[in-house]
């Protein structure tokens, strides 16, 4: 009860400065999903619901496992990608031009070069938690999938280069059926480096000149690494449930 207590305070200050984000981050994105709605680029009811979806996520998991009052800079800029993704994810099933195609791989750069900075400004700031890194990881891959299907969509790769976006989403989906993957997995600078592959490899195949059979390679490439390394992260927790 009184654990509770001195909890109370905490957590409804963190929840304030969460809200706060998210409705600053919110009004943006609404801002520029009406923006691409006029031009025809996408759909901008896709962008805001899908930026409502991360948003839910965050408020309702973040007192759990941020034990800090403030929401931070790092998770700030992870918000922001996210904002940034769900714009992404509108033009998806919108034909585009060569400009705006440019525009949109220019802009997946700039999420990218984004995601380096969120986890140097947590260790900076001291704020590292473990709701950080996760919404980070959980942003990456929303990336990963949202490019994807946009490879697909595009014309630039087969159904199959939808793997590469369902792919971890499958193996969280295996955890329901063995526990032994879903025990956490150690840092790994080669996972990490993966993961940047992965999402400038569907980045460059938004540029209108990558086009098939080049983008089909680039993205059998990148979708041969990333079965690799989950395999090998598979493999590993496989072998470390034996050994326990």
């Amino acid at each position: 009860m009184d654990v509770t207590a001195r909890r109370l305070p905490y957590a409804r200050g963190l929840v304030m400065r969460t809200a706060l984000w998210l409705q600053a981050v919110g009004l943006v994105v609404c801002i520029a999903a009406v923006w691409l709605d006029m031009l025809g680029y996408g759909s901008g009811v896709a962008a805001i619901l899908l930026y409502l979806v991360v948003a839910a996520c965050v408020i309702t998991r973040i007192s759990g496992s941020h034990p800090h009052e403030a929401f931070g800079a790092a998770n700030a800029v992870t918000l922001v990608r996210a904002g940034m993704i769900a714009l992404v994810a509108a033009t998806a099933f919108e034909t585009l031009d060569d400009g705006a195609a440019l525009a949109i791989a220019a802009f997946c750069g700039l999420a990218l070069a984004l995601d380096g900075i969120d986890g140097w400004l947590a260790r900076r700031s001291g704020l590292a938690s473990t709701f950080g890194a996760r919404f980070d990881l959980e942003v990456d891959a929303l990336f990963v999938l949202i490019l994807s299907v946009c490879a697909y969509m595009h014309g630039k790769a087969g159904i199959w280069v939808l793997l590469i976006g369902l792919m971890r989403y499958g193996l969280l989906s295996a955890g329901f059926l063995s526990k032994r993957l879903e025990a956490p997995l150690p840092e790994s600078l080669r996972r990490k480096a993966i993961c940047v592959v992965q999402i400038a490899a569907l980045a460059l195949l938004l540029l209108p000149q990558i086009v098939p059979p080049v983008s089909a390679w680039i993205a059998a490439v990148a979708l041969a690494l990333l079965t690799w390394s989950f395999a090998v992260d598979i493999r590993y927790l496989l072998r470390r449930d034996r050994s326990a």
